[in-house]
């Protein structure tokens, strides 16, 4: 599959996982969350992925974060695409005395609840996770069930799902849910790379995810960690978009840890660059996604 025409680049800002023990430079506020977005997209960025953070660093699912996040983004830059994850809300972890009991650290929610921001907020596209997987500490449980409602409250709020797959299983369900015309076409994916149990981080392995892909699907893929720049270069030369950020990845090369968002996307655009490619704008990636202008 040949390079795409002009080539996405999607910033992921602050993700659920990292930490500002990882790297104090990490933006939790949401002043600081949609300023990373802003500044990455005065570089190159065409997508903002957005989780939310309580100011001190934890993890956060309050619609007033999110909202507070995309009215700031909205009011600067009008043609970023604003992309809120649903990611949160669908952990399990196993009590030791009684794994059928939810045990400390589990997220697991109602899936309505997962998406109340995105039928609130309705962003230009909301992430579909379609993996049931162990993930760190946890079970990320994500049954096709719990994804129909999800997607149907997603779409109906003119967002465009972004199926997350994390493993082929992950691409079969998908397949499942766009034959039942659950999920419209056409689909747009994101490969997600280098979670332990999940697809590694290896040309091979995006060789083969991205030939499971339906021939009219838009995608994307990333790896974490210190994958993330080569499997940049891979993701293009198959024909992908791409996707850096500190939600993936906290340095900038070796030891080195990124003082922003925006210095990773320079990054990637210098390195796309280098490669031939030519990067899309907010605008021309909303054309190619078929998103509302």
């Amino acid at each position: 599959m040949a390079p795409p025409k002009k080539t996405i680049l999607t910033v992921a800002v602050t993700g659920n996982l990292t930490t500002i023990e990882q790297n104090p430079n990490l933006p939790c506020t949401p002043e600081q969350i949609a300023n990373a977005a802003l500044e990455s997209a005065k570089v190159g960025a065409a997508i903002a992925h957005i989780h939310v953070r309580h100011p001190d660093g934890r993890p956060s699912t309050e619609l007033a974060h999110y909202r507070e996040v995309v009215e700031r983004i909205r009011d600067k830059n009008s043609e970023l695409i604003i992309n809120l994850t649903t990611g949160p809300g669908g952990r399990f972890v196993p009590s030791k005395d009684d794994p059928k009991i939810a045990g400390p650290g589990t997220s697991a929610m109602h899936p309505l609840k997962r998406v109340e921001h995105i039928v609130e907020l309705k962003p230009d596209i909301a992430t579909l996770d379609l993996n049931t997987m162990w993930s760190g500490s946890a079970a990320v449980i994500n049954p096709p069930e719990n994804v129909t409602l999800m997607a149907n409250e997603i779409q109906k709020a003119g967002s465009k799902p972004e199926l997350e797959v994390f493993d082929s299983g992950d691409i079969q369900l998908a397949h499942a849910l766009l034959d039942q015309g659950i999920i419209k076409r056409p689909p747009l994916f994101q490969i997600v790379m280098g979670v332990r149990y999940g697809f590694i981080s290896t040309p091979q392995t995006l060789m083969y995810a991205q030939s499971l892909l339906p021939a009219d699907a838009a995608w994307a893929a990333f790896a974490i960690g210190r994958w993330q720049f080569p499997m940049l270069c891979t993701a293009w030369l198959l024909g992908g978009h791409v996707r850096v950020g500190m939600e993936d990845n906290v340095y900038l090369s070796k030891g080195k840890l990124t003082p922003s968002n925006a210095a990773l996307c320079e990054k990637a655009v210098r390195i796309l660059d280098d490669i031939g490619a030519e990067l899309a704008t907010a605008k021309e990636a909303r054309a190619i996604l078929g998103l509302k202008p």
